[in-house]
């Protein structure tokens, strides 16, 4: 859902989260995540490599920048759109290139 429509109220499922549509729903279902709630606690880098290793594919570290804002978010943050997270995440690889 686009940040800017996210109404913290009402969270029943995945999609009405930041930055998560269809193809994010589905990524986040895979590695067990089946309500926002149960993102709260998790490691979007540990999510990010758990998707990768379920499908078999390096996604895009994009991904990573999603997993970041609607953990944040059910953390407490504000929404934001996941491109606000990419510095953070560049900076976190370059640190330590073995986050993944």
């Amino acid at each position: 859902m686009n940040p800017t429509k996210v109404d913290r109220n009402h969270l029943l499922r995945l999609t009405d989260l930041p930055n998560v549509g269809p193809a994010c729903e589905k990524d986040l279902r895979l590695i067990g995540i089946r309500v926002p709630a149960h993102l709260r606690g998790r490691d979007p880098y540990d999510m990010y490599a758990q998707l990768c290793l379920k499908t078999g594919v390096v996604h895009d570290p994009c991904v990573i920048d999603v997993f970041l804002s609607v953990v944040r978010f059910m953390e407490g943050g504000d929404p934001q759109p996941w491109w606000a997270f990419s510095r953070e995440r560049k900076a976190a690889l370059a640190r330590d290139p073995l986050t993944l």
